[in-house]
């Protein structure tokens, strides 16, 4: 959920008290998530660059930001992805300003930790956000992310996403000096092509820019030179994560009308047409590729004759599947209804179409990324409330694993567990007892001790479930194959219980343009 403090940090130097609280639930709204912050880092060491005059304060800074949640369940909810700010003190100076590539990686050494509403927020990102309050910090800012972020770190582009959506927005000149910095053509994409990472964080700085600044701002962005860029980095000598960025970008330019006919008009579903047959490729790096290049082929950019993915999958097989019609609005499904992703800046949840009351059951889920996600069981009373951060293990009504930062949450608790943290092709296992009242957990067949809070609240109506923060895909298993750890206690499946008709098991493109309404009936 939105943590009211933390948005408050960003009026608190310049409006009286009594307005504070007014003005935070209006930022927070307007942010629009908790995106992609307390999600993500490891652990805490925030240094000082400053001088002499903030030593005591960045020592006590460091002191707070190292320290370790504790071991045993929290008292307060959380926010799943932004620590709550805090504001200068009434006697305390502006800080100075800092060495910005130091203040980028403390906050990627950081965010990981970051789970509880009492947590101190890093004095990095605290500094970051001030020093972007003006034009010149902002471009500091934006060309740090783009130079520091690694590429091996998973949650490098979830950061950019955080710390651009926690910046103030950047004003129409500030964001010419970047078009003129930056310098984006077709050449650019192919110079350093043997450090990816720069052209990955470029990509990812510009998806975050396009989805924030929707309408005239993402048209004026969005140059000749960005276009040529980012289709010059969908080709095959591209690092996938380079292709996977760039083709993001160009979703979320995409959601333009007038950047949408740009693109279309560039012939980019030729290229898409190539790259969606990665979408069942070993390779999880390319597997994430493939599946956003049908998607985008099947909800963006279309190509004549090509027969949309949902009218040829094969679905004999498939009797529970992830429930389109109970999901929220921004996450991506697979036409077989048993993959989903999440690119949107905001907590995307979805359920299954098949609920138990009774008996045990069993479920797998393959990670396919390594960063944030909540995956267990979910009645339907369990709130789906992307934009305030509420998913899967964040009320009464939901337990769920997060294998990334290694917890058990339940009603916006959470309590460490002792698995390592998940990696690309680990598979999860979630046992549901109804019988004992007990659901257990798995990873590669390691089981973790069973949980029973939920039932407190209640005790059937369960559905498989899980919440996705930003750039975050997984597969899921509902007894269609075989497992891969199934459990040596005895247990049902979904797929042998549930039946889908037909027309219940399609899942339809998005249809938003009739002009590709048109082109989808053959008119």
């Amino acid at each position: 959920m939105i943590v009211f403090g933390w948005a408050v940090f960003l009026v608190s130097r310049s409006l009286g008290q009594g307005l504070l609280w007014t003005l935070g639930e209006h930022i927070a709204r307007f942010l629009g998530t908790r995106g992609a912050a307390a999600t993500m880092g490891n652990s805490c060491i925030c240094r000082d660059d400053s001088g002499a005059e903030d030593s005591v304060d960045a020592q006590q800074q460091q002191a707070e930001n190292s320290a370790v949640p504790t071991a045993g369940t929290r008292s307060q909810p959380r926010n799943p992805v932004r620590p709550p700010r805090r504001g200068r003190g009434p006697h305390e100076p502006r800080r100075k300003k800092q060495n910005v590539d130091g203040l980028v990686l403390d906050t990627l050494a950081v965010i990981r930790t970051l789970v509880d509403n009492d947590q101190e927020p890093p004095y990095s990102m605290i500094t970051l956000h001030e020093m972007a309050e003006t034009d010149e910090g902002w471009l500091d800012v934006v060309q740090s992310l783009i130079r520091v972020i690694p590429l091996e770190d998973p949650l490098g582009p979830a950061v950019i996403t955080l710390l651009l959506d926690e910046c103030p927005l950047p004003t129409k000149e500030a964001l010419q000096k970047l078009t003129e910095i930056l310098n984006l053509n077709g050449e650019v994409a192919c110079q350093d092509s043997g450090h990816p990472a720069k052209h990955r964080n470029t990509s990812a700085v510009l998806g975050c820019l396009a989805e924030k600044l929707a309408g005239p701002a993402s048209i004026g962005l969005f140059s000749p030179g960005i276009l040529e860029y980012l289709l010059q980095c969908l080709k095959l000598q591209s690092h996938p994560t380079v292709m996977l960025f760039a083709l993001i970008a160009l979703e979320k330019f995409a959601q333009t009308s007038e950047n949408k006919l740009t693109i279309s008009e560039s012939s980019i579903s030729d290229r898409l047409v190539t790259l969606e047959s990665w979408a069942d490729d070993p390779d999880y790096l390319k597997r994430q590729v493939g599946f956003c290049a049908q998607w985008s082929l099947d909800n963006l950019f279309l190509k004549e004759g090509r027969q949309l993915t949902y009218e040829k999958v094969d679905l004999n097989s498939i009797r529970t599947m992830l429930n389109s019609n109970d999901v929220s609005e921004y996450l991506k499904i697979s036409p077989h209804g048993l993959e989903a992703r999440c690119d949107a800046s905001s907590f995307e949840s979805v359920r299954c179409t098949f609920c138990v009351d009774a008996g045990v059951w069993y479920y797998e889920v393959t990670v396919v990324t390594s960063g944030v996600m909540q995956i267990g069981w979910a009645t339907r009373a369990s709130k789906f409330l992307n934009h305030e951060g509420y998913g899967i293990g964040d009320d009464e009504y939901s337990c769920a694993y997060d294998g990334c930062r290694q917890l058990i949450w339940y009603n916006a608790r959470s309590k460490p567990h002792l698995h390592p943290c998940w990696k690309e092709g680990d598979t999860v296992g979630f046992l549901l007892d109804l019988d004992e009242k007990q659901m257990i957990f798995f990873l590669n067949g390691n089981q973790l001790p069973p949980e029973n809070q939920v039932f407190s609240s209640t005790v059937s109506g369960f559905f498989a479930a899980a919440s996705f923060m930003s750039y975050q895909q997984c597969e899921f298993n509902f007894g269609a194959k075989p497992f891969k750890y199934p459990p040596s206690t005895k247990f049902s499946t979904f797929n042998d219980y549930a039946f889908l008709t037909a027309e219940e098991k399609i899942i339809l493109p998005r249809i938003s343009d009739p002009c590709e309404i048109e082109v989808r009936l053959g008119m």
